[in-house]
């Protein structure tokens, strides 16, 4: 099995911690009072794995990739709910540099590669004297799992479907963390602008129909027009132009 291995993941002036098991790589980071950033943490199975929204993240032990991040921002609280677009180009970037050309973005917070989902990403903040820690969780499916595909009743992309001779997951962690470390240098020193566009071109919907469950349960259709200066998704809609800030796409087509 390709195990993770903390000396592989290089990553100077960064600690980087491997556990064979935990409850959510993000939980134990977060609740870490004396907590000094970067620090990354990799586990090898998670039994209580979460994703957007309360929803659980479904990984296989030894067959995924999970792993947080915990950085501090020196940037506006308000500006924060940015950070998951900024984390999804970074990663998105990582995985296309490391040959898996069909990874994309579906807003606000998924990895997907041709409909399917890749992985996802759950960014928890709080305040620490004068900025804000971020910690950053990322989830990709590194090898393919019919089983899971077929408990969920969706579709599942895989590192391994994407890639004929995948890197390690060693190596996808090392990536994909120097991506993100550059994503939120720019992030700090010029908000969600520095990602605006990476994010616009990696859009897996852009121009297309989708309905959009908001957070009250109502749906809202429209054709995707971009981002609102602070993330959220610009729909284009019979009665004019709206701004979602919470919500889920549950569907997408072409216009």
């Amino acid at each position: 099995m390709d195990r993770l291995d903390a000396a592989q993941i290089r990553l100077p002036g960064v600690e980087v911690r491997v556990l064979a098991r935990c409850d959510s790589t993000n939980t134990v980071l977060f609740q870490e009072k004396t907590l000094r950033s970067p620090v990354v943490l990799a586990a090898e199975e998670q039994t209580a794995g979460r994703g957007r929204r309360g929803r659980r993240w479904h990984g296989t032990a030894g067959r995924d990739i999970s792993f947080s991040l915990a950085r501090r921002i020196a940037r506006p609280a308000r500006e924060l709910a940015a950070l998951s677009l900024v984390a999804g180009v970074a990663t998105a970037k990582a995985l296309r540099a490391l040959g898996a050309s069909q990874a994309a973005l579906k807003w606000p917070n998924d990895l997907v590669a041709d409909g399917a989902k890749l992985g996802g990403i759950l960014v928890e903040t709080r305040s620490q004297g004068g900025a804000s820690l971020a910690v950053i969780g990322i989830g990709i499916n590194f090898e393919s799992n019919p089983g899971l595909q077929r408990r969920l009743r969706r579709r599942i992309a895989s590192v391994a479907d994407l890639i004929s001779s995948p890197p390690s997951r060693n190596q996808i962690i090392e990536k994909t963390v120097l991506a993100l470390l550059e994503a939120l240098d720019a992030f700090e020193a010029r908000g969600f602008d520095a990602a605006r566009e990476d994010w616009l071109a990696l859009h897996a919907h852009a121009g297309q129909r989708i309905r959009v469950r908001l957070a009250d349960g109502r749906r809202l259709t429209g054709i995707a027009a971009g981002l609102a200066d602070d993330g959220g998704l610009r729909l284009q809609t019979r009665g004019g132009l709206r701004e979602v800030r919470s919500g889920q796409v549950m569907s997408a087509r072409a216009a």
